[in-house]
């Protein structure tokens, strides 16, 4: 029987993601919430939807200004539901930016107001890490700070056969000492504070901080705790699936060129 399975592996094509070709809308996914042309009419039935939201992630400025941070987004769905036929489920998965005010979006009469500074400009580290990266990938010591266990588990599945993140020159590591980069789930409680900020001083220079998970992103339904310094990137989701976590890497490195609110914008546009 083995022999079948070797001989089938040889005759079928393989079943590992092109990130080249992958696409930031997966149809089977809920993804963020977004308005529909039901918006243009104004936002007061969106206060059942804001009152709903678990992490407060909706703010109604006026009757025709929603603004939405997707850092603070579950992508639980229930918004949706509470909406008056005002937001959709957009299955839009590419949740993730070098800079967290790319996750702030805002919208009048249900059309996004792009913000005007974008693109972001790469700090300093983010520069000096892509330069160490671009062509060798990086190792990555990941701590649970606090968070459920999700982002472990998806993190766990970038390593399989689909998704293969070993091909990009990603692995996890046992030490800190031996990663480019440390990568944290969770919102950072009371007691992980003091290890994660520990595994980060013993890392050498240059290295990046990567806040997987809406919990690392935000605190998501809890209190955001202390952080050796600001993200380097930032992977929105409850828990962010293996591509996109990988996709959100490959940013980092260089090899990915995005912009979170440049390509929502795009999609919403040619979708009208």
């Amino acid at each position: 029987m083995n022999f079948l399975y070797e001989l089938k592996s040889f005759l079928f094509p393989k079943n590992v993601l092109n990130f080249n070709t992958a696409s930031p809308v997966h149809p089977a996914s809920r993804g963020i919430p977004v308005p529909t042309k039901k918006m243009q009419e104004g936002s007061s039935n969106l206060s059942e939807s804001a009152k709903v939201c678990p992490t407060k992630a909706i703010r109604i400025v006026s009757d025709l200004e929603v603004q939405f941070d997707y850092g603070k987004c579950l992508q639980c769905g229930l918004c949706t539901e509470r909406s008056d036929g005002k937001l959709r489920d957009s299955g839009f998965i590419y949740t993730f930016a070098l800079n967290r005010e790319e996750l702030k979006v805002t919208y009048l009469s249900g059309r996004m107001k792009k913000v005007s500074e974008l693109p972001f400009p790469l700090t300093a580290n983010q520069k000096q890490f892509q330069n160490l990266t671009k062509k060798r990938g990086f190792l990555y010591r990941e701590v649970a700070a606090a968070g459920n266990n999700t982002v472990e588990s998806e993190l766990n599945a970038s390593f399989n056969s689909v998704f293969d993140s070993e091909r990009e020159g990603v692995r996890c590591v046992a030490s800190p000492k031996h990663a480019d980069a440390l990568v944290f789930s969770g919102p950072v409680g009371q007691n992980m504070a003091a290890p994660l900020e520990t595994a980060w001083d013993v890392m050498a220079e240059p290295k990046a901080l990567i806040a997987c998970g809406t919990e690392a992103v935000s605190g998501g339904l809890y209190p955001m705790g202390k952080l050796p310094k600001e993200p380097d990137l930032y992977i929105s989701g409850d828990p962010p699936r293996p591509d996109v976590i990988l996709q959100g890497f490959r940013l980092l490195m260089g090899r990915f060129s995005f912009q979170f609110q440049e390509a929502l914008h795009k999609i919403l546009e040619n979708e009208k």
